[in-house]
């Protein structure tokens, strides 16, 4: 929901909101298995007469995509272990310990290179700092009904006193009143907030997807069990109160009483109940959208439901009357309460559900959305298919023009509500002067300053920047590149996007991916900070820098522990100090896996990796290898990131060698479909795709690794072209 995020036009589109907040050994630890593009060894001791001899590598005459089982197993089958034994430790510590060393794997696989993260940019803004719930994980982030807004933009030295305090109130060192600290510096408050969007929701239920697309939207029309505050303190919301069992298995929630379900005109529907929840998450697990992969393993009776044909009846998921609810988990879960926040646990009116053609059970639903007639639930074009029971209420939905939500005034909190309605504006990054200009006019409250399209310079012109430019915040959220290991699209159904590839060069290309060598030298020649300035400016090239896939201080061991090879690590050392030894040491990686530098590229690993995978797949492969990267053209930013990703690694590798097609969108419709919007693994149209990133949904590293996960359980192994 959330975590699924675009990259492509984040900088402007998104900086409203951001403002606001805030030589590898990998084959000699298990055997690998045999490649069957690579042609094979020369034996020297010829085997027995009765030993059949090896099948000779026989190049295929036109590309066929292979089985994704096949080529996940083959590149991270050892990822796929690692895991399992990270989630079998017994202690927070020892499964954090267990998880950086299969984040090393992955690193080390070369599939994924981190690219960058939210923020890190100049802007300015009208929005208060840290005035909407703070927490590096869920869906909280987008929930803004308590944000605050002044009529001018704030001055940069009250901004940086705002959080002093701020940091003191985190403390425990006072309080933290954005609004009130205003007022009393004789700023005056706005009550309406306008953003813009790029790519519309395809749905507004809330639970059939996984894409923060969607989800920006609707999370403000709905509440869950809990909310976190904006000094990161969880805080009741449609649970008033929990209790957690001795052995930790065992949650009990008490449902607020008199909360009403509501219509987009604000007509009551029904009270939000117990029973809702329990509708909401086995609507969930029957959707398949992407958010029963948390769930599964963690909940009691999930995996069974959705895998195995169980039944519901078994499922822990239970209303005990209607204001209580009950949660058995399968194992304690240090981390469950830090779960709540996403999507996955929001409740749905299960009468209306029903009357709108919902029923349950994975193949009674599966069943019921093939008749459109009778399943009416959550559409897009219909904001009266859905019911609210949040701060605000949806109004209007128009995937071409604006999105719309109004305060609902029978909200049961709504003095905390400090909008009148938001907002949303479609904006596909074609001129960011013009959306300058309407911030500095009061359209939108904030925008993020690009040295490259010309805003930091107007913004230093007139003087905005001087007065009121600030850093934004680096989130959690990373983005990253992904090469496409089982290609399967080769252009869109409308012809847009077509790789000019030959089908030799087809099958060159996917020979040359299941390579490790060829995979390495590809990262190792990403030269980031080049990619980053074009868009950012030199100034700001490594501040948004990540580098690995998990935040590197996104927990860290509070006990000392030692691994099994005997390497201790002290108590309080951070999850990406410890991915940090595990990369160098074990994999002989030459990467900085911290944030804020180009800890990825080095062209001399590069051009050393690029001749052991020459020497591996001989005569398999005609060398150049030729990469598709689809761009969009109406957005500058990405435009210039594409060439510069071209130059650099054409540069470093020889275009002999490896070439960098780039392919151009014409609009937003034609880019989203061939990566972010990609179905699965098979539709995704290129051959390295770094438009997409994810937000972490709860407060353990098992939240950013699970989506790598084999046979349709990670949800970001589309990016790589599997599943």
């Amino acid at each position: 929901m959330k975590k699924f995020i675009a990259l492509v036009l984040v900088a402007i589109m998104a900086l409203s909101m951001v403002a606001a907040c805030t030589p590898q050994n990998q084959g000699t630890t298990t055997p690998t298995p045999a490649d069957p593009t690579k042609a094979p060894e020369e034996v020297t001791n010829p085997p027995a007469e009765e030993t059949p001899a090896p099948t000779p590598f026989v190049r295929p005459t036109s590309y066929v995509r292979a089985e994704d089982e096949d080529i996940y197993n083959m590149v991270l089958g050892q990822y796929e272990e690692l895991m399992k034994k990270a989630a079998a430790g017994t202690t927070a510590d020892e499964k954090f310990v267990l998880y950086a060393q299969a984040e090393a794997f992955l690193l080390s696989t070369g599939v994924m290179i981190p690219t960058t993260t939210q923020g890190g940019a100049y802007a300015i803004t009208r929005v208060a700092p840290r005035s909407i719930p703070y927490a590096n994980w869920g869906n909280d982030d987008d929930r803004i009904h308590s944000i605050v807004i002044a009529t001018d933009f704030i001055k940069k030295e009250d901004r940086a006193e705002m959080l002093e305090t701020w940091s003191k109130a985190m403390n425990g060192e006072g309080t933290y009143d954005p609004a009130a600290i205003l007022t009393g510096k004789g700023y005056k408050l706005h009550n309406e907030y306008a953003t813009t969007f790029s790519t519309a929701p395809v749905t507004i239920d809330w639970l059939n997807t996984s894409s923060q697309s969607d989800t920006e939207i609707t999370v403000n029309t709905v509440e869950g069990l809990v909310e976190y505050d904006n000094l990161g303190v969880l805080q009741p919301a449609l649970a008033e109160r929990w209790e957690e069992s001795a052995d930790g298995l065992t949650y009990t929630f008490h449902i607020r009483k008199g909360v009403k379900w509501y219509t987009s005109e604000g007509r009551e529907v029904a009270e939000v109940t117990a029973h809702d929840f329990v509708a909401g998450f086995q609507h969930m697990l029957d959707c398949g959208a992407g958010l029963e992969f948390l769930v599964d393993g963690k909940v009691v009776g999930v995996h069974e439901y959705i895998k195995e044909g169980g039944s519901w009846d078994e499922v822990g998921y239970k209303a005990t009357d209607d204001y209580t609810l009950v949660v058995t988990l399968k194992e304690r879960t240090t981390y469950f309460m830090t779960m709540l926040t996403y999507s996955c646990f929001l409740p749905i009116c299960k009468s209306f559900y029903e009357s709108r053609g919902g029923v349950f059970g994975i193949e009674e639903y599966a069943e019921a959305v093939q008749d459109t007639n009778k399943y009416t639930f959550g559409l897009n074009t219909d904001i009266s298919s859905q019911v609210y029971c949040g701060p605000f209420l949806l109004q209007k939905l128009n995937p071409s023009s604006e999105i719309l939500v109004v305060k609902n005034d029978n909200y049961w909190n709504k003095d905390k509500v400090t909008l009148n309605s938001i907002k949303w504006v479609y904006d596909d990054g074609s001129n960011p002067l013009a959306f300058y200009r309407d911030t500095v006019n009061g359209v939108y409250p904030g925008v993020t300053l690009g040295a490259t399209n010309g805003l930091l310079e107007e913004a230093k012109k007139d003087g905005n920047f001087d007065k009121y430019g600030y850093i934004t915040d680096t989130t959690s959220t990373t983005y990253f590149g992904g090469l496409n290991l089982n290609r399967g699209t080769y252009q869109l159904e409308s012809g847009a996007c077509a790789s000019t590839q030959t089908e030799d060069q087809k099958i060159d290309t996917h020979i040359a991916m299941l390579n490790q060598n060829f995979r390495l030298a590809v990262q190792y020649s990403f030269d980031k900070e080049t990619y980053n300035a074009v868009s950012k400016g030199q100034d700001l090239a490594l501040t948004s820098l990540r580098n690995m896939y998990t935040q590197p201080e996104f927990v860290f061991i509070s006990t000392e522990q030692t691994d099994a090879d005997g390497h201790t690590f002290p108590a309080n050392t951070f999850y990406g100090d410890m991915v940090q030894y595990y990369v160098k040491e074990k994999y002989n990686m030459p990467i900085d896996v911290h944030d804020g530098v180009n800890g990825w590229f080095h062209p001399t690993e590069a051009k050393q990796h690029l001749e052991k995978a020459i020497e591996e797949l001989g005569d398999a492969v005609t060398w150049p290898i030729h990469i598709d990267v689809v761009y969009l053209g109406t957005s500058e930013s990405n435009t210039n990131q594409a060439h510069a990703y071209k130059a650099k690694v054409e540069e470093t590798l020889g275009a002999d060698r490896v070439v960098v097609d780039l392919i151009k969108a014409e609009n937003t419709d034609e880019f989203y479909p061939c990566g972010y919007r990609a179905s699965n693994g098979e539709a995704g149209n290129f051959d390295m795709f770094y438009g997409s990133g994810w937000g972490p949904d709860y407060g353990d590293p098992s939240t950013y690794l699970e989506t790598f996960l084999g046979m349709n359980k990670g949800y970001m192994t589309k990016v790589i072209g599997l599943f």
